[in-house]
């Protein structure tokens, strides 16, 4: 079946946050929502779940569960218990609830800098200290410095949370780096949340997504994984994310911190989930074929403009571009004046970058790269 991905579909005038957020001047590249239709055994799922016409309280979804214990195994030889899995409206929910779940406020977390702003926000809301893991670039990868990390560590720190795929940075972490980052938390006996929502979203041929927990019986035992087709299949409006959870104890600490305060997930979202990761892989496959080819055309034109860089991201629909070249206080601001939409790298830590949503029609992106130039080209 074909896919048609340059379709254009006009957000503008809808209930879009991405393209409401700005005026009609200005092309919306920031938040991680791409513009394309979601795969049509979603929207036939969808339609189906609809014309039943009852719309009640859900029940554990066991069909869903079976789908993701068949992935999960498939992809990874992970094999998970069904009693490890728990629903939640979002994996940003799985962010807050781990903070406050494995720390008192007196203890500290770790997160990887710069990083996607939930990170850091779900600290600051749970008024948690919390202590950055410098990412530094290593042969066009950004990985994380931990001989930096150790260095300002307290001994009060209780969370460590990851980002595989990085976000912004788009680093797949290979095994060796998963290792020495499981090494650390053993040292120093430290909780893992491993963000993993963009792990099926590879665009580098060669690389592979390893879950943390599959490294052994102690990653497991210490870790949380958060997943979700959100990003993958574009229904980010569909709240449906599962934290998957192979210790008893970290499970109901975390039940324990849910507890009314987060709700369960809505029936719409659960019948969309299930169609996607059951009977979406064919759509997936053509997506990454025309995410490389935007990612491609955007990392080429931006290495071509005087101040700007960026390192081809392996995984994600997100490109991390340093603007310090420019000598702009404020790059987001200055990409705004010339029409663009971008995410503040201020927002992830790193004031001269910006992060850029390269999920979208290739038109859409020719005219944003056509900006981009001439926005550069008059210093």
């Amino acid at each position: 079946m074909a896919f048609n991905f340059d379709e254009w579909i006009d957000r503008r005038h809808s209930d879009s946050a991405k393209w409401n957020k700005f005026s009609d001047a200005v092309l919306p590249m920031w938040v991680a929502d791409m513009d394309f239709r979601s795969p049509p055994c979603i929207l036939e799922a969808l339609q189906a779940r609809i014309q039943h016409g009852v719309f009640g309280y859900g029940a554990r979804p066991h069909a869903l569960i079976d789908v993701i214990t068949e992935r999960l195994a498939a992809r990874y030889q992970w094999r998970i218990k069904p009693e490890w899995l728990l629903f939640l409206p979002g994996v940003v929910a799985g962010l807050n609830l781990c903070v406050r779940a494995f720390t008192t406020a007196s203890a500290l977390t770790i997160a990887p800098t710069p990083i996607y702003p939930p990170f850091r926000k779900a600290a600051l809301f749970a008024q948690r200290n919390q202590i950055n893991a410098p990412l530094r670039l290593q042969e066009k990868r950004w990985v994380i410095d931990l001989d930096a990390l150790t260095a300002s560590m307290t001994g009060n720190e209780k969370l460590f949370m990851l980002c595989n795929p990085q976000n912004p940075g788009g680093t797949v972490y290979r095994r060796n780096e998963l290792e020495q980052q499981l090494a650390f938390a053993q040292r120093h006996d430290l909780v893992v949340c491993s963000d993993e929502i963009h792990c099926d979203l590879l665009l580098e041929p060669d690389a592979k997504h390893i879950p943390f927990a599959t490294l052994g019986e102690d990653a497991a035992q210490r870790s949380i994984t958060l997943l979700s087709p959100s990003k993958t299949f574009n229904i980010a409006g569909l709240g449906a994310s599962v934290a998957v959870i192979p210790n008893a104890e970290l499970r109901r600490k975390f039940k324990a911190a849910r507890t009314g305060i987060v709700p369960e997930v809505d029936v719409l979202a659960l019948t969309a989930a299930q169609a996607a990761w059951r009977d979406g892989e064919a759509w997936l496959q053509a997506l990454l074929v025309y995410l490389r080819a935007n990612r491609d055309k955007l990392v080429t034109s931006v290495n071509n403009i005087p101040g700007l860089n960026i390192q081809p991201p392996e995984a994600t629909y997100l490109g991390w571009v340093d603007a310090s070249g420019l000598g702009v206080k404020n790059p987001a601001e200055f990409f705004l004046d010339a029409g663009l939409g971008f995410s503040p790298g201020a927002d992830f830590g790193e004031k001269q970058f910006v992060r850029i949503n390269f999920g979208c029609t290739a038109a859409v992106l020719d005219e944003a790269i056509r900006r981009l130039q001439n926005a550069v080209k008059p210093r």
